[in-house]
């Protein structure tokens, strides 16, 4: 956590080998000072805050061996004088405000291995001179505004094939254009990536480039026209192929069938026609996208039979006909399947049961007919399904919850449900299915009656209506004229505004205020995700906390969605607050899914109940805070519970999803777990099925969520009076002290209410000491204190019945914690 410049005394050190003072908060200037360190090989003042430009001084280090310079914010040009670090072999420049051009002189440094210059503002040409440098391991380019649009401009391709070590070529999001130049595939046969998307590159993909031994082609995002080689068929070692947002035409290729390492396939977004090759099923795809183009025929079976599916399945937004095979259910790992906008037919396919890992499943705007399967209703992951603007009939059968269920502009008939997805009237749809009946009021259905009822209904209706006819219609054209001029006027405004709610952020953005999520920036590590702290100039906001979810872990993805579904509909003081999310993919193309929020200084209220050894004579909570904080905690629940918009549990409440900020106001994080609240037909209380797992942790967890698959608000509030608890005492619900059938809750409950001292945090019986130096029986501030403790225990108590019944509702508990702290503060008057 250095900060400062650095001390000029560290110049007169001519002897001085290795400089290594990365990641810290050093700023200033880099002065021409550094030129006298004439003996150093490596420097790395990495991942600070300097400002300014390069010195050219610098090109004085004879010696240096290797440079990091990378993520601080340098500007100005790159010095030509580098060109005279004839030993360099590592240079990182990535992540600053540089500009200019590349400098030619880069090419004199004959034994560079690592070239980095990503994330900067270079302009203009790459030079051939890079060329020279035959040792080439790794060259990045990324993120600048380097350009090539003729084919001497593009000449560095050939240069470049004298580099044979080169195994790392990226020059994404940059302003290449014109055409690839057919000698790309005279690069190093140890070249492993083509990564050039996000450019502006036309023309067609050269056959050349099956004459490489890449495992990935990344070229997403460009202009590319012409057809897909099929040479690409012959380089085994591929393992992605990311060509969506081109123009390319034609077939796809059956050859890459050939490819048995093959695990991304993506070419959404084309212009690509002719049938699905049936020989992509001998490819381990685990994502395969090829939706928004041509593609005809039908959906071959052979691609439904790969097992490794488990990502994406999408063909959407193409002329696919005929069924969907019963093969579909053998996409049993798959979380994504999106068939729609197509014209296939049949009956929905009752096997896809057998996809129990399945989460989002999209088949609307087909010509689908018959009933619903009963086995689309088992499907217990499931968050979204659309079946919309088929042609279904019968009757609806219930659905689990989830986050979306659309069946509207169908055939379907009879009663709608009013349990499961049907109790939330924000979370499906049904509508343009005349002869459906009864459900929520909201849906203004009729009621269902007998069918001679409806008949004679009917025929009243019809009677009584035919007079104003003419009246009618012409009020629905007014009606539908007026409707549609005002979507015209406010359209541009509603999409803006949706458009403006959240910044878009990118992972190279998120890389760089991370530091590249440099574990001296971690803060915390959970289960499903890394938070790290960064540093942005954003709205406002200097400081973010950025929560990267690990997608190798099972349930993560989930875990993100219910998060982001959570604080998308919750807004409160208490409350974290999220800045935006991002979903992309990061530099190796491994998918990436991150939350961004306001970074919170004062860290967790566990760091605070458990402070470090070091820490021990800082972080200590008064009494006063500690009912603050209560309280705070306490209003974020009842909010959740019973104010929000759609009323919510939180699922996971403990002191590390607590978060102070530098007032020391507590902020309720961590949504993965939590669930939106329906009412049950029978009853007031706010409940839902959901899962037969444990919702939260060991500890905080309600022990009737060991016996059931509802969770509840009750659940929320046990989770609350154990937090209670362990604020006042110290000690954790899973502590070591309690053995024998002894727990947190009888461990209070016993001491209550004589022997308050000799359970509480020890932190407080300090403070209470501190007050006035005396005993502390007979003080009588520390009376007061004890008081007001044993107050706050009664309430952890009643919160931690081990019966629901027996807890009171969150809003309750909160206002009676604020009793008792009014009372504290009106005797200390």
């Amino acid at each position: 956590m250095f900060e400062g410049e650095i001390p000029s005394d560290i110049y007169s050190l001519p002897k001085l080998q290795d400089l290594n003072i990365w990641h810290n908060n050093l700023s200033g200037r880099i002065p021409p000072e550094i030129g006298n360190l004439s003996s150093l090989t490596i420097l790395s003042l990495a991942g600070n805050k300097f400002r300014g430009s390069i010195p050219s001084e610098i090109g004085n280090l004879s010696s240096l061996v290797e440079l990091y310079l990378s993520s601080n914010q340098l500007s100005g040009s790159i010095p030509s004088s580098m060109g005279n670090l004839g030993r360099l072999t590592i240079l990182y420049l990535h992540f600053n405000n540089l500009n200019g051009t590349i400098p030619l002189e880069i090419g004199n440094l004959v034994n560079m291995q690592v070239l980095v210059l990503g994330g900067n503002h270079l302009s203009g040409i790459i030079p051939k001179s890079l060329g020279f440098l035959k040792n080439l391991d790794t060259l990045i380019l990324s993120g600048n505004q380097l350009e090539a649009t003729s084919f001497a401009e593009w000449s560095f391709i050939d240069a470049l094939s004298n580099c044979t070590h080169l195994r790392i070529l990226e020059a994404n999001a940059n302003n290449l254009g014109g055409m690839f130049p057919k000698s790309i595939g005279n690069l190093s046969k140890n070249l492993q990536g083509l990564n050039f998307f996000q450019n502006q590159i036309t023309g067609s993909l050269p056959a050349e480039i099956g004459n490489l031994n890449l495992s990935a082609i990344i070229m997403q995002s460009n202009r590319l026209s012409g057809t897909i080689p099929k040479e690409l068929g012959s380089i085994n070692r591929l393992e992605k192929i990311r060509l969506g947002d081109n123009f390319l035409t034609g077939e796809i290729p059956v050859d890459l069938g050939n490819l048995t390492k093959l695990s991304t396939l993506v070419l959404d977004n084309n212009k690509l026609y002719g049938p699905i090759p049936t020989s992509l099923g001998n490819c381990p795809l685990i994502s395969l996208r090829l939706s928004t183009n041509n593609i005809s025929g039908s959906i071959p079976k052979e691609i439904l039979s790969i097992l490794s599916l488990s990502i994406i399945f999408n063909v959407s937004n193409n002329s696919l006909t005929g069924t969907l095979p019963l093969d579909i259910g053998k996409l049993n790992n798959v979380v994504t399947i999106d068939v729609s906008n197509n014209s296939l037919s049949g009956d929905l396919p009752s096997t896809i049961l057998e996809c129990q890992v399945l989460q989002y499943l999209y088949m609307q705007n087909n010509l689908f007919q018959g009933s619903i399967p009963h086995s689309f209703s088992e499907l217990k992951g499931l968050q979204v399904l659309d079946i919309s603007r088929n042609k279904l009939t019968g009757r609806i059968p219930l659905f689990n919850t989830m986050s979306f269920l659309n069946l509207s502009n169908n055939n379907f008939e009879g009663e709608v449900p009013v349990s499961g997805v049907f109790q939330n009237f924000t979370a499906f749809s049904v509508s343009g299915n005349s002869q459906l009946c009864g459900g929520l009021p909201e849906l203004s259905l009729p009621s269902c009656t007998s069918k001679s009822k409806r008949l004679t209904k009917k025929f009243i209706v019809v009677i009584s209506i035919s007079g104003v006819f003419f009246c009618f219609m012409l009020l629905v054209c007014l009606f539908a004229i007026c409707r549609w001029l005002q979507k015209s006027r406010g359209f541009s405004d509603v999409d803006s505004h949706i458009m403006e709610q959240y910044r878009m952020v990118t992972f190279a953005e998120l890389f760089r205020a991370t530091e590249g999520f440099s574990p001296a920036n971690l803060i915390g590590k959970g289960s499903f995700a890394s938070v790290y702290k960064g540093k942005i100039d954003w709205e406002g906001h200097e400081e973010i906390a950025v929560k990267v979810l690990n997608l190798h872990q099972k349930g993560a993805s989930r875990s993100f969605m219910s998060e982001c579904e959570a604080l998308r509909n919750i807004k409160h003081r208490n409350l974290i607050k999220i800045l935006t999310s991002c979903s992309g993919i990061d530099f190796q193309e491994n998918d990436f899914k991150a939350l961004v929020f306001e970074f919170l200084p004062n860290g967790s209220l566990e760091n605070w109940i458990y402070p470090k050894a070091d820490e021990a004579t800082l972080q200590r909570l008064s009494l006063n805070q500690r009912l603050n904080i209560s309280i705070d905690v306490a209003s974020a629940l009842t909010y959740l519970h019973h104010h929000g918009e759609t009323p919510m549990i939180h699922c996971d409440l403990k002191p590390s999803n607590v978060l102070l900020d530098h007032n020391m106001v507590a902020h309720v994080s961590d949504f993965g777990l939590s669930k939106f609240l329906v009412k049950t037909a029978s009853s007031s209380s706010l409940r839902q099925t959901n899962s037969a797992t444990l919702k939260g942790t060991i500890g905080y967890v309600a022990p009737e969520y060991g016996m059931t698959t509802k969770v509840s608000a009750e659940g929320d509030v046990y989770s609350f009076g154990i937090l209670l608890l362990e604020m006042f005492t110290g000690k954790g619900p899973t502590s070591d002290t309690f053995k024998e059938g002894i727990n947190l809750h009888k461990f209070v409950e016993m001491a209550l209410p004589t022997r308050i001292a000799e359970i509480i945090d020890p932190y407080l019986l300090m403070e209470m000491e501190e007050s006035s130096g005396t005993d502390v029986s007979t003080d009588e501030s520390k009376m007061r204190m004890l008081e007001c403790s044993t107050s706050v225990f009664r309430v952890g108590i009643l919160c931690s019945k081990e019966s629901p019944k027996y807890r009171p509702r969150m809003e309750d508990a909160m206002n009676e914690l604020i009793n008792i702290k009014d009372a504290f503060l009106r005797l200390a008057v």
